[in-house]
């Protein structure tokens, strides 16, 4: 879900936003970033722990990358491939099974 809701966010960026909503884009997509780098960190996926932590770290709301808006189109449409790509790749959670007697 959190995918989801990060690949819908980093394509609304491609048109023009005021200004606050970059800002929380920023905090999104840093967290979830954060979230499955530590996640793939758990699986022992090094590429994707790279891949998410790099994310991170171009998404940080605390220090900030300052791009063009050319830029940030291309960084986003990527961050959209990558995060598509980690979909396929990255294990799903899967509910515990159920060992009755």
């Amino acid at each position: 879900m959190a995918r989801v809701v990060a690949i819908i966010m980093l394509l609304v960026a491609l048109m023009p936003n005021p200004y606050g909503y970059y800002i929380l884009l920023r905090w999104v997509i840093c967290a979830i970033c954060a979230y499955y780098a530590f996640k793939a960190y758990g699986e022992k996926s090094v590429p994707w722990v790279w891949t998410f932590g790099v994310g991170a770290a171009i998404y940080n709301p605390i220090i900030p990358l300052h791009l063009g808006r050319q830029v940030w189109s291309v960084v986003n449409i990527a961050s959209v491939v990558i995060i598509i790509a980690s979909y396929f790749t990255l294990r799903q959670r899967k509910p515990p099974e159920n060992k009755t007697g």
